[in-house]
């Protein structure tokens, strides 16, 4: 009887969630996982990729929009992490506000 009454409310905790806006903006949690997911992707592919310092650099992701922000040694660098945010599956858009600035001696 314990187990019955504990699935039905874990059940009941899910199907509350289904309506519930995530963040500002954010339709629901599935959009916010997707989110996640391609947050998550560009992120990976930016630490895989030498020409790029994944740390440097802060991706965020709404509705499949990625923007990116941080900083970049060169307008190639720049470049080429808006790149491969763009190469990440079900990105609808990439906002690259990536500063360039020269490191200091």
């Amino acid at each position: 009887m314990k187990h019955v009454l504990f699935a039905a409310a874990v059940a009941l905790s899910f199907a509350g969630l289904q309506g519930c806006a995530v963040t500002s903006g954010q339709s629901s949690v599935g959009q916010y996982v997707d989110d996640a997911t391609i947050t998550t992707r560009v992120k990976a592919r930016m630490a895989e990729d030498p020409t790029v310092a994944a740390m440097r650099i802060n991706v965020e992701t709404l509705k499949g929009t990625v923007q990116l922000s941080g900083f970049a040694t060169s307008q190639t660098e720049k470049d080429h992490a808006g790149t491969i945010a763009a190469g990440v599956p079900d990105v609808k858009g990439v906002r690259n506000n990536i500063v360039v600035s020269t490191p200091q001696k």
